[in-house]
């Protein structure tokens, strides 16, 4: 909630006063600052923009920070060094171990555009500490032979990013380490609804089943192998149709009992919408699916009626999706 979100921002501003007294807090109720609203195209609530050397020129936008401890590191990245440098496998078990998740970067040395684009992506990612190194003895004590990123989960690596310059951007890194602050698959409900938003993966991939059917067990097995590979790519989620505040993500979908277990496929930026052709939720269908849908293969899912027998028995012809560009165009 809003309330909450003031909360956290005052307790950061109160923290780093101490810390970093340079760095001023405000907040702005914009409802009749229309001239404000329109200069920084303020279009949600709430917004968070970090001005720099007294210039209201584009300022950076703060997304999807939420605690005051994440906006504390946030505005500590933006003002100095974003990650740890490691000179020891000692000082690298101690963050690794410090979190759940943590993120090194491992490199041969440490002035290339890989190593860029990494304190870049600390920048964006305060949910987490990032460190790295370019220490022979570290590398060779995890095993790593060329430039790489590796997230560790509970003290494990559970992911490791080959770095090769200029082939990585930022974004991509930024949806795939931010990815992992969630579940493989993030069950669908009014509380991870604004955490499923804020992490920045466009593509969604949703299958609607009930979760207490015989079946179930089975599906989600399958749903969560092809989710652990297409991690920062799709965003898997489930959601489950015996729930009934659910009913608003249905309609939007189209999705009837009848058409149960289905799996869709979201773009967010353009709103475009996917049916997975297959019916059965096996792992392949899913894999085939998602694979088609990032090689710009599958088709768009236009949601419509099945075309009336008697459409144009009258001199009102009846139009649905399937036969309106036919018939208008």
């Amino acid at each position: 909630s809003s309330q909450n979100f003031s909360e956290e921002f005052a307790e950061a501003a109160r923290q780093l006063k101490k810390e970093a007294p340079r760095i001023q807090f405000g907040k702005i109720d914009v409802t009749h600052q229309h001239d404000l609203r329109k200069e920084f195209n303020i279009r949600a609530f709430p917004t968070v923009k970090f001005f720099v050397n007294g210039s209201r020129e584009d300022p950076i936008d703060c997304k999807g920070v939420r605690k005051a401890s994440t906006f504390i590191t946030w505005v500590k990245r933006r003002t100095g060094p974003s990650t740890v440098l490691i000179n020891s496998t000692e000082q690298a078990e101690a963050i690794i171990k410090a979190d759940d998740l943590a993120v090194i970067g491992f490199f041969r040395e440490l002035h290339n555009e890989s190593v860029e684009v990494f304190c870049e992506t600390a920048r964006d990612v305060p949910e987490m500490p990032f460190g790295m190194t370019a220490s022979e003895d570290v590398c060779a004590n995890y095993g790593i032979q060329q430039n790489s990123l590796i997230v560790f989960e509970k003290g494990k690596p559970v992911h490791n990013e080959v770095l090769e310059d200029g082939r990585q951007n930022k974004l991509g890194l930024t949806r795939l380490i931010k990815s992992f602050t969630l579940d493989l698959v993030t069950e669908y409900n009014i509380e991870t609804s604004v955490k499923i938003f804020d992490v920045p993966v466009e593509n969604h991939i949703l299958l609607f089943t009930p979760t207490n059917s015989e079946a179930f067990k089975a599906i989600y097995e399958n749903y969560k192998s092809a989710a652990a590979e297409f991690r920062g790519k799709i965003l898997f989620v489930l959601v489950n149709t015996n729930e009934a505040r659910n009913g608003r993500i249905f309609e939007y979908f189209r999705i009837r009992d009848i058409d149960v277990p289905a799996v869709r496929i979201l773009n967010l930026t353009s709103d475009a919408r996917y049916k997975m052709p297959a019916d059965e939720v096996t792992v392949e269908n899913l894999k085939e699916f998602c694979q088609s849908y990032l090689n710009g293969k599958a088709k768009q899912h236009l949601s419509s009626e099945e075309i009336p027998e008697d459409w144009d028995k009258m001199p009102v012809k009846v139009l649905v999706g399937k036969n309106f560009n036919s018939i208008v165009f």
